[in-house]
C-alpha cells in the first residue's frame, strides 16, 4: 500500500504524469532503478511506488483498459491509464488507498499537465469511472471477482517457468506480484540481531527475525512488519544495518570468510556482499566491478557501514579476464554472475519488460567466461561459490553441472542450489565447489 504519509510532498496528479513518463522511458529500453535515481529526493518514493504496482498490476489493468477503449490509445495515455487504474486496483480489496474520485481527479488533472495527454482528459475520465464502479461498486451491487492480477511477463517467459516448474509457475507468478517485504542485514561488528531489534522496539518499530533460508542458519537478517523509509532506522546512517534481501544473505555466509583469507567479490557492485564479508570476519577482500558508474557504490556503502581499511580494494575490471589480476591466487570466490534477475521481479517489476529470450542465451556464455576465468585464480583447496538470482535453470543447476564436466578438479559440495521467491525471499541459485588440486 502506498505510504499517504511520506507522498504528500509531490501531488498525486504530478506523480502519475511522472509515473506514466517513467514507464515510457522503461519501454524504450532503461532500466527503472536509473529512471528513478534521476529524480529528487522528495519525488522518488511516490512515483516509484505508482510505478512498481503499475508493472504488477499491468495485466489486469490492461484487460480493463481493452474493456473500455477497443482501439488501443497513444503509449503516454496508455501508461497513464496503468498508473491511474492501479491506484483503484491498489485500495480495492482493504479499503484503504485513494478515494475513487480523488483517483479520477487527479489523473485528469495529470493529463491536462503533459502535452501528449491534454487531447484525452475526457477519455480518462470517462474510462476511469467506469474501471471505479467495476473495481469499487457502490454498496450492495456485485463486486468484480477476486483476481490475482498476475506479473506481466513475456511469452518466452511463462513457457520457461510453466516448463521447469509445472506445478507452482503459477504460484511463481503470483508471489512475484507482491511487494516485497524490507529485509535487513544487521552489521555483526556493530550490534546483535537482538540489541538491535531492541532499538527498533524503542522507535516503534516492528521486527521478527529470519533464522534460515533453505537450511543455512542466517543470524543477522530482520523482517520488518511494516516498512519503513531508512531514514527511520535506527543508527542507519552510522552503519549498523543494511537492506538486504534474505535470501542474498546466504552468500556471505555459505562462503564462510575467516580471518585473513584474500577472497574475491568478482561481480561487486552495488557491494552488499562485500560488505557482509567483512561483517563476518577480518579477511582481505577485492571487489571487482566493470561497471563504471557502479563501482562507486561500492565504496559508499563501505563508507556508511565503516568498513573501509587496509584490507579492502576495490577495483574496476572484467572478471571474465586477466588483465586486472597481480597473480596472486585467493583462498575464496565469490561470483555473483551477472544473469537475467528473473529471481528478483519482486523488487524490480520492470524485468520482465526488458529482458528479450535472446539475452538468457548471450548471459550463459557470460557466465561461463567468468567461471572459466575464476577457477584459475583460485588456490587448491580453495571455495569458489557461483550465485544468480535467477530462476531459470539455464542459468543456474544447468551452469552447475556443465563447470563439473568441464572442471575434474572441481567438487560440487553442499548448497542450497535453486531457491524460489517465498514472503521472506527472493529467487537465487546457489552452488559450492572446491578446487581439488591445481
Amino acid at each position: 500500500m502506498l505510504d499517504q504519509k511520506s507522498s504528500r510532498s509531490l501531488p498525486l496528479s504530478e506523480a502519475i504524469t511522472i509515473s506514466a513518463q517513467a514507464i515510457g522511458e522503461m519501454m524504450n529500453g532503461r532500466s527503472l532503478t536509473d529512471v528513478l535515481e534521476q529524480l529528487d529526493t522528495h519525488e522518488r518514493p511516490i512515483v516509484q511506488s505508482l510505478t512498481f504496482d503499475a508493472l504488477r498490476k499491468w495485466v489486469r489493468s490492461h484487460e480493463l483498459i481493452l474493456q473500455f477503449i477497443p482501439k488501443p490509445p497513444s503509449a503516454p495515455v496508455e501508461y497513464l491509464l496503468s498508473v491511474s487504474i492501479a491506484l483503484f486496483l491498489q485500495g480495492s480489496g482493504d479499503g484503504k488507498g485513494y478515494a475513487a474520485h480523488t483517483i479520477v481527479d487527479q489523473a485528469v488533472k495529470a493529463c491536462g499537465e503533459y502535452e501528449p495527454t491534454m487531447y484525452a482528459k475526457g477519455m480518462v475520465n470517462a474510462v476511469l469511472r467506469k474501471v471505479g464502479l467495476i473495481v469499487r461498486p457502490i454498496a450492495g451491487e456485485k463486486r468484480h471477482p477476486p483476481d490475482p492480477i498476475l506479473m506481466f511477463v513475456p511469452p518466452w517467459w511463462r513457457a520457461n517457468l510453466k516448463k521447469n516448474y509445472s506445478k507452482a509457475w503459477q504460484a511463481l507468478l503470483i508471489q512475484q506480484a507482491q511487494r516485497a517485504p524490507l529485509i535487513l542485514r544487521v552489521n555483526a561488528r556493530q550490534y546483535e540481531r537482538s540489541q538491535y531489534q531492541a532499538l527498533l522496539a524503542q522507535a516503534g518499530i516492528s521486527s521478527e527475525p529470519i533464522n534460515s533460508i533453505s537450511g543455512v542458519n542466517l543470524e543477522s537478517a530482520l523482517l520488518l512488519l511494516d516498512p519503513v523509509p531508512v531514514s527511520d532506522l535506527p543508527d542507519f546512517y552510522s552503519g549498523a544495518v543494511s537492506v538486504q534481501d534474505a535470501g542474498a544473505q546466504l552468500a556471505a555466509v555459505l562462503l564462510n570468510p575467516q580471518a585473513d583469507e584474500l577472497i574475491l567479490d568478482a561481480c561487486a557492485a552495488p557491494g552488499g556482499k562485500t560488505a557482509h564479508l567483512l561483517e563476518l570476519a577480518d579477511c582481505d577482500v577485492l571487489a571487482l566491478e566493470l561497471d563504471g558508474e557502479r563501482l562507486g557504490k561500492i565504496g559508499g556503502n563501505l563508507d556508511r557501514l565503516r568498513l573501509h581499511s587496509d584490507k579492502v580494494r576495490i577495483m574496476r575490471g572484467d572478471a571474465s579476464k586477466a588483465a586486472w589480476w597481480d597473480g596472486r591466487l585467493f583462498d575464496k570466490i565469490l561470483l555473483d554472475a551477472p544473469c537475467s534477475a528473473s529471481g528478483i521481479v519482486s523488487r524490480h517489476p520492470d524485468i520482465p519488460f526488458l529482458r528479450r529470450e535472446s539475452d538468457v542465451k548471450s548471459l550463459q556464455q557470460r557466465q561461463r567466461s567468468i567461471l572459466t576465468q575464476a577457477w584459475k585464480m583460485l588456490k587448491p583447496e580453495g571455495l569458489l561459490l557461483y550465485v544468480t538470482c535467477s530462476i531459470f535453470p539455464e542459468e543456474g543447476e544447468h551452469q552447475a553441472l556443465w563447470f563439473a564436466a568441464e572442471h575434474s578438479n572441481a567438487l560440487r559440495l553442499s548448497a542450497p542450489g535453486q531457491i524460489l521467491p517465498s514472503g521472506i525471499n527472493d529467487g537465487f541459485f546457489y552452488a559450492l565447489f572446491k578446487k581439488n588440486g591445481p
